[in-house]
């Protein structure tokens, strides 16, 4: 065999190896597993987005895509187990919602690239290294939950400068809360507020903790964002007009499920900025060099049904303010 025969047999090799191997990756079906602490029925308009986000870029379940979604129903101690099974499932790339989410998936593998949702301060969480390169193989969008704090506080201060004794829920399962409850604490400390704090990990506690208030004779109450909460809005917001407390919330839903007032970033958007990740790592891009995005926009939701049933006159300032008024 001559030196022209021998090149052009390997370059015809290469290209049908090229040829077999465009086709394959072509064919391939991308299995993205999706890691929710919240239950099915919970927030479906997020999921929705996210779907339409893959969608919109081409991916498209049923032709290329295959998702697995896994619901640990507010129950953060099936996080570990669920976050394990989608590692044994052998998926291509892993979305996580919430702090202990993704702490959860982060645990159970290193090497599949995690996309996050919904968390707040990555870095100080041992997420990422820096927003600008996370440097491990989790990226995605953060939330800025513990810097609103103090403006959640002073909104709601607005409504009566008189109240002096705020209640802050928090969630002792979701470490992100320590972060959110110091910043909610410096503020009061400069407003001359006392904070009066409660905990709740299961909708028994959340009832519990609503009791104890009224007995701490709390004025009002800020809810700090997390699953569980957002999957119990509507027991939020009955015991906050049973009890006629005014309520400041993480989320746009949980007003329309009869919340008071809500001031922060729009959720719906993060789950469908989740599959811009999604698409570029599929695509060859590597977690450790995406940056993590973190939100520029804030929205303050009033409710006035809700603050006609508490007695409540929102103060016409606070209304020009409002990005939404829901009647």
């Amino acid at each position: 065999m001559d030196r022209r025969t021998f090149i052009g047999g390997v370059a015809g090799v290469l290209l049908a190896v090229s040829i077999g191997a465009l086709a394959q990756q072509r064919g391939k079906v991308w299995q993205i597993g999706i890691l929710m602490p919240a239950s099915a029925n919970t927030n479906t308009q997020y999921y929705r987005a996210f779907v339409e986000g893959l969608q919109e870029r081409g991916l498209i379940e049923g032709k290329n895509i295959a998702l697995e979604w896994r619901f640990a129903d507010g129950d953060n101690g099936r996080l570990q187990a669920l976050a394990q099974e989608l590692v044994t499932f052998k998926v291509d790339v892993i979305v996580a919602n919430s702090t202990p989410g993704v702490r959860a998936v982060q645990q159970a593998t290193s090497t599949i690239p995690i996309v996050m949702v919904v968390v707040g301060d990555p870095v100080a969480s041992g997420f990422a290294m820096s927003l600008s390169r996370p440097g491990g193989n989790v990226t995605g969008l953060s939330i800025s939950a513990a810097d609103v704090s103090a403006k959640q506080l002073e909104l709601l201060r607005t409504l009566s400068p008189e109240w002096s004794r705020i209640a802050v829920l928090t969630n002792s399962a979701n470490p992100f809360h320590a972060l959110v409850l110091k910043e909610i604490q410096s503020g009061a400390a400069r407003m001359g507020v006392r904070l009066l704090h409660f905990e709740a990990r299961s909708p028994v506690e959340i009832d519990a903790a609503f009791a104890a208030m009224m007995r701490e004779r709390a004025q009002a109450v800020i809810v700090a964002p997390d699953p569980l909460f957002r999957q119990q809005g509507s027991q939020l917001a009955e015991l906050a007009e049973r009890h006629r407390l005014p309520s400041m919330l993480a989320t746009k839903e949980l007003v329309e499920a009869g919340g008071l007032m809500s001031y922060g970033q729009d959720y719906v958007e993060h789950y469908r900025r989740a599959a811009t990740y999604v698409d570029k790592i599929l695509k060859g891009a590597t977690p450790a060099d995406l940056p993590i995005e973190q939100p520029t926009k804030f929205a303050l939701v009033i409710n006035m049904k809700t603050a006609k049933a508490l007695g409540l006159t929102i103060p016409p300032s606070v209304l020009l303010r409002a990005d939404e008024v829901i009647q």
